[in-house]
């Protein structure tokens, strides 16, 4: 499991556990990626405090028309500063980003994490991977074109919304073990022998 520290040693234990406790009983490759962000979205306190700036310096001359050329460009400076300052905290950065820009940066980097690490993997037949963004509470599950097909659609999608609403509400380690409990469920239905016990 690769995450950023949002469990204690114990839940990381238990989940890593259970994942591997899959993995030996279906033959699986199955993978949970836990990010605090998938992207730093520096463009966009950038120009929020770009613009902010730029009004606050026309609001200053306006109301002061013998404002001097030199006194306006501190004054925009500054002012741009201390925005630069308060729009990088995290949580106002995020509330900056459109929601689609938010998804598309989440669901890129998971696909991608799929693609790097899973798919590499030539000794699974079936391969998931369950991805998580915290800043975004953005969810995903990747999974090979045969896995895929050991379930319905709904019921990926019902993991992934459980897991979202898990991760709203602050229960992060328990969604992810509920969330890869399920995914063990569907792999366990139609599992393959692990890879030492094949052919005996």
């Amino acid at each position: 499991m690769a995450v950023a520290k949002p469990f204690t040693f114990e839940e990381r234990k238990r989940i890593d556990d259970a994942v591997h406790a899959i993995e030996e009983r279906t033959g699986a490759a199955l993978e949970l990626v836990v990010n605090r962000v998938s992207d730093r979205y520096l463009v966009y306190p950038l120009v929020w405090a770009g613009s902010g700036a730029l009004l606050a310096t026309v609001f200053v001359a306006l109301s002061w028309p013998k404002l001097d050329d030199r006194v306006a460009v501190f004054i925009e400076l500054s002012i741009l500063i201390v925005l630069m300052l308060v729009f990088d905290w995290l949580p106002i950065r995020m509330r900056l980003v459109p929601a689609r820009v938010k998804h598309a940066h989440a669901r890129q980097l998971a696909h991608r994490r799929f693609a790097d690490h899973v798919i590499a993997d030539e000794r699974h037949r079936s391969r998931v991977l369950l991805f998580v963004s915290l800043a975004e509470h953005q969810a995903e599950i990747i999974v090979d074109h045969g896995t895929h097909g050991l379930a319905q659609g709904s019921a990926w999608n019902a993991i992934v919304d459980d897991l979202v609403t898990a991760i709203r509400r602050g229960h992060i380690a328990d969604g992810a073990l509920a969330a890869v409990a399920t995914c063990g469920s569907i792999l366990g239905k139609h599992s393959e022998p692990p890879p030492n016990e094949r052919g005996n």
